[in-house]
């Protein structure tokens, strides 16, 4: 199994409506892809910028499935999360493995 990582930082003044947006709309609309089996959203505990981090996990089981996240929906959902939120955010996306 693997995680799709994204981590954000935001600034103050939008974080109370990201922090709805991402949990009534965007996430949901990540995880009707089908190409996830689950999600948590995570905050990020003492980091030295300003504003709030957080990190969104996704789980997936095959790289077939990132594979047709990047290529099918990735860039429509990003591109909605860019227009709202315009340049109010930095944003970075790893890739992992579950090991145990």
């Amino acid at each position: 199994m693997f995680i799709y990582n994204v981590t954000v930082n935001l600034s103050d003044d939008i974080h109370a409506e990201w922090l709805n947006w991402m949990r009534s709309t965007h996430i949901p609309d990540v995880m009707k892809t089908g190409c996830f089996i689950d999600n948590k959203l995570v905050k990020v505990l003492y980091v030295q910028d300003e504003g709030h981090t957080y990190s969104i996990q996704y789980t997936f089981l095959e790289m077939e499935d990132i594979e047709n996240y990047n290529k099918n929906f990735a860039p429509k959902l990003q591109a909605e999360h860019s227009a709202k939120f315009k340049d109010k955010y930095a944003a970075f996306r790893t890739l992992l493995q579950i090991i145990d």
